[in-house]
């Protein structure tokens, strides 16, 4: 008696307070994950009102401090070059190397150092072995030719006041084969620019000027020099075949330069792209910039802020950046970004100090670029020659001007020279200053005008929000499943207390592992359907339909054996007897698989993992078995069917492409045929996307049907 009464009294253990607060969030897990997923959706239509304008973080940069130095002159010697390649366009027996050797020629009349760089294209295809490394640069393509080689061509000004340490490049794309008069007025601003910095006495860096042969793509021109730059290839077949094929005379100055060989300047410390685009709708000059490189990598923001200075307020152009624009005619955005600026009139009236809500215009057009902006980063793909820089870590944009210039307008053609040379000297001028790399400014941000932006410690919030609830709903699953295992209460009633406790826990820790061996078992087929398409490509004459249904069919196929193999034996404690919830343990192993996997994709790629989150979380929590949904015949299960039903068809990787080009694009034409095409491109781009859609979403998706369709 003394005994039981000492252990009645004995004080209860007090916990611990994060203990409690753990055991009160698994409680509420159901409550909590409504309202963490609705604020994180909630969160992100309200991203655009929490958006700021955009500032120069770096005070060395100083843009506009110095009045331009570009003048007439160095317009006049622009015009010159212009004209000369247009001319020479017009010959109809004028080859590329004639080109080549006239920009080379104009070049080397400023006193610059001039070199040739011979690249061949390289074939952009899948291989799982170069998915994040650069390709082997003697890598080329089969059968090659005289002609079938790109010659870029370099110039370099060695900076008076500088060491040699540091350079500035300036990329201007042409196609050597036929130059319209955009890249001709392109290499215009270059060279008027380019001009001036052999003159001037402040300069500090050494400025490069890649004139790009784009004849097999900007980008795969830009990307063979700064391999070269960064990796020299002393030897090669590229370079003995090059010198094999081209007869050009001894005497000019191609040929000198060639033997001189590859020439270099110091680490770079930012590139700028130019081009130029006939726009002829255009009632005025504009300016869009493309920022975006592989795997989400975007410039300092510093770099695109002392553009977006230079050009609105020095040079009086327009600055776009890529939209959305089928979210521009959205009505339901409209309507949203109506009863948000109600709101933020309401809360002006109530505190004049509170600046709560914008326009609902200017709601939509943020909202658009700020999904242009997720889209692109996501992607994963670069959206320009930019982009090439952003691997080599530099930081680099495209500036794509818009121009309205007709051959027969000289003077409107000199002033877009002028004002197109200005706003490159300003850039130059400012990077010029710096004394170290830029650092200051954000790395990590979205757009949502070109004067606005969020950065990572504002967006990252509705992702968080989002995947808050995941952990807790995997805690209480498992914890829901253990205390209500039948199992577990038959042995507790059959054994004495000790005995029953350590045989439940043993069982329960074997249930756990064979819900986690099939989850593995899933993502290692992930994996085997990535490699899939390497081999499928090798399949002469194969259409992106066939190739798609192949892939479709040998991805079923894989997951059927591997499940044979690994999935099948021992997958019930007792098989005659299946637990009646090895679905929850199942469902809590996948929900802690995608919450895993999307906190790792967000160090990779932060614009996938928040879009992978919009369609992965609502189908992880919502996954319950449709037979005993359907048993209960109560109308709160059967909308919970047809959400279940609607995610997962929606969430199905193919599905969900096709359904967000519809909606953004229109559903027009739009076959199985382009998420195979869709596909083929990220991955030969090698973005961290493709590893996503395999190796986390597809799997996921695969176990939250198998959830849904369990036998109970």
């Amino acid at each position: 008696m003394g005994d039981s009464e000492s252990e009645s009294e004995a004080p209860k253990v007090k916990l611990r307070p994060i203990v409690r607060l753990g055991m009160f969030l698994i409680s509420h897990s159901h409550l909590l994950s409504v309202v963490c997923c609705t604020a994180g959706v909630l969160t992100l239509l309200l991203l655009p009102l929490l958006a700021k304008n955009t500032y120069i973080s770096e005070n060395a940069l100083m843009p506009g401090s110095a009045n331009p130095m570009l003048s007439s002159q160095e317009v006049s010697e622009a015009n010159g070059l212009v004209k000369d390649l247009t001319n020479l366009d017009l010959k109809p027996m004028a080859s590329g190397i004639e080109s080549q050797r006239l920009i080379a020629q104009y070049m080397s009349n400023l006193g610059a150092e001039v070199s040739f760089q011979k690249f061949y294209p390289q074939s952009n295809q899948f291989h799982p072995l170069h998915f994040f490394s650069s390709p082997d640069s003697a890598t080329i393509r089969e059968n090659i030719s005289c002609s079938s080689f790109g010659l870029n061509t370099v110039g370099i000004i060695r900076a008076p006041r500088g060491d040699g340490k540091e350079a500035i490049v300036l990329v201007t794309p042409y196609n050597s084969e036929k130059i319209g008069l955009g890249e001709a007025l392109s290499l215009g601003i270059a060279y008027s620019v380019f001009s001036l910095l052999t003159r001037v006495t402040w300069l500090a860096k050494d400025i490069i000027w890649v004139v790009a042969d784009s004849k097999y793509g900007e980008y795969a021109a830009v990307d063979a020099w700064l391999r070269d730059y960064y990796i020299p290839v002393f030897s090669g077949l590229g370079t003995q075949y090059a010198e094999m094929c081209h007869g050009l005379e001894e005497n000019t100055i191609t040929e000198r330069n060639m033997r001189d060989g590859f020439k270099r300047a110091g680490t770079m410390a930012a590139a700028l792209v130019i081009k130029v685009v006939d726009r002829s709708e255009q009632f005025e000059d504009s300016l869009s910039i493309y920022a975006e490189a592989s795997n989400g990598q975007m410039p300092n923001l510093d770099l695109i802020n002392i553009v977006n200075y230079l050009a609105v307020h020095r040079q009086g152009l327009r600055i776009k950046v890529e939209k959305m624009w089928s979210l521009l005619n959205c009505k339901w955005l409209m309507i949203l970004g109506e009863i948000l600026e109600s709101l933020g009139h309401l809360a002006k009236s109530l505190n004049p100090q509170w600046k709560f809500g914008i326009p609902a215009a200017d709601y939509v057009e943020g909202t658009a670029t700020l999904a242009s902006s997720l889209y692109y980063q996501a992607l994963g793909i670069p959206t320009g020659p930019h982009g090439a820089f952003r691997d080599y870590q530099v930081d680099a944009i495209t500036l794509e001007i818009s121009s309205r210039v007709s051959s027969n307008n000289k003077g409107r053609q000199n002033d877009f020279l002028l004002r197109g040379g200005r706003l490159i000297e300003g850039v130059i001028r400012s990077v010029n200053n710096l004394l170290e790399k830029f650092h200051q400014s954000f790395f990590l941000y979205l757009l949502t005008s070109p004067s606005k932006f969020l950065s990572v410690g504002v967006y990252m919030i509705a992702f968080a929000l989002l995947v808050a609830s995941l952990p807790m709903v995997a805690a209480s699953l498992y914890a829901h499943a253990n205390n209500l295992d039948p199992s577990f209460e038959k042995n507790k009633s059959n054994h004495p207390a000790s005995a029953a406790n350590e045989l439940g826990i043993t069982l329960r820790s074997w249930k756990w592992l064979y819900a986690a061996k099939k989850v593995l078992v899933v993502h290692l087929w992930g994996a085997v359907v990535l490699l899939l398409p390497y081999f499928i490509c090798q399949i002469p004459n194969c259409t992106p339909t066939t190739s798609f249904v192949v892939w479709v069919l040998l991805s079923i196929f894989s997951l059927l054996i591997l499940f044979w193999i690994l999935g099948s034996p021992f997958y019930y404690v007792n098989a005659s007897q299946p637990q009646q919830r090895e679905w929850a343990l199942l469902k809590s192993v996948t929900i802690s698989a995608a919450f895993i996997g999307l906190c790792l994709m967000s160090v990779i790629n932060f614009a996938t993992a928040e879009i992978g989150a919009l369609l992965m979380v609502p189908m992880c929590l919502m996954a319950h078995p449709l037979k005993l949904d359907v048993k209960s015949r109560k109308l709160r299960k059967f909308s919970r069917v047809a959400c279940n039903l609607a995610l997962g068809f929606i969430g199905f990787p193919p599905t969900a492409f096709l359904v967000f080009k519809g909606v953004f694009e229109g559903f027009d034409g739009i076959s199985v045929s382009d998420f195979w095409n869709w596909l083929e491109s990220i991955w030969a781009w090698s973005s961290a996307t493709y590893l996503y859609i395999g190796m986390i979403h597809l799997p996921c998706w695969i176990l939250c049907i198998h959830v849904i369709l369990h036998p109970c």
